[in-house]
């Protein structure tokens, strides 16, 4: 993992996504953003902006609510999302676009208080659906809280 802004070349302006002939992102399946793998800060933020609609907001609040309780996070995307992790520790949180909602995934969700609803066959990660207008950005903070501050996942 790449510190955000260690040694970057390119900034999220310059990240190369696969562009539409009109100029619009790429999307994929359900409207995720198509953006190549990559470390830092450039490559999360290309995928914030080329976020549809909606979706764009939830994705700069996350990534605002992640940098100011997490200092020195750690980013990138993998798998067209965005990741973020803790030297050290490893990645604790993801999310991901589909077509109604925004998916924010905890890699360690399991032992998160209270624990995210959403679950599935990996028994430690926990998610939630964020529909338009209903971030609640204080519960969210508390997640990132104490997601950052338990091991998370090395997988790559």
């Amino acid at each position: 993992m790449a510190d955000k802004g260690s040694g970057e070349s390119a900034k999220a302006s310059e990240w190369a996504i696969p562009r539409n002939p009109d100029g619009s992102p790429v999307l994929l399946s359900g409207g995720n953003p198509q953006v190549p793998k990559g470390d830092g800060d450039a490559p999360v933020q290309a995928y914030i902006a080329a976020m549809p609609d909606w979706k764009r907001d939830v994705g700069r609040c996350l990534d605002a609510l992640i940098e100011g309780a997490v200092p020195g996070v750690r980013k990138a995307v993998r798998w067209n999302s965005p990741w973020y992790g803790v030297a050290g520790q490893g990645w604790f949180a993801s999310y991901h676009v589909f077509a109604r909602y925004v998916k924010v995934t905890f890699l360690n969700g399991s032992s998160l208080s209270p624990v995210p609803p959403g679950s599935g066959k990996d028994p430690d990660s926990r998610w939630v659906d964020v529909y338009e207008g209903e971030l609640d950005e204080e519960q969210m903070a508390a997640w990132i809280r104490q997601a950052a501050s338990l091991p998370g996942w090395d997988g790559f």
